[in-house]
């Protein structure tokens, strides 16, 4: 299942955003949420922040610890995206 490259142009950039995130201590986690909301064609991940729907849908009664596992996932996906598009030429199948 790919990620559509047309939207996340810059992937790498969330991937560290998301790495960075994820490794902060506190309360005030920020969401993910860059105003993209719109889900892939295969409606797994929003290609605007690359979560689940499940994920979008809980954020908000989430704390801290579970934000910023989601923020992980996100790392997790952005970098797996960003590799592809790196070895694909910027196309994915």
């Amino acid at each position: 299942m790919a990620i559509d490259a047309t939207y996340v142009t810059d992937a790498a950039a969330l991937a560290q955003r998301a790495a960075e995130v994820a490794d902060t201590l506190g309360d005030d986690v920020p969401s993910p949420c860059v105003s993209v909301c719109r889900m892939d064609a295969d409606r797994v991940f929003c290609i605007g922040c690359l979560r689940t729907i499940p994920e979008i849908a809980g954020w908000s009664r989430a704390d801290a610890a579970s934000k910023r596992g989601v923020w992980h996932a996100i790392a997790l996906r952005a970098s797996a995206h960003a590799d592809l598009l790196r070895t694909t030429g910027g196309t994915t199948p």
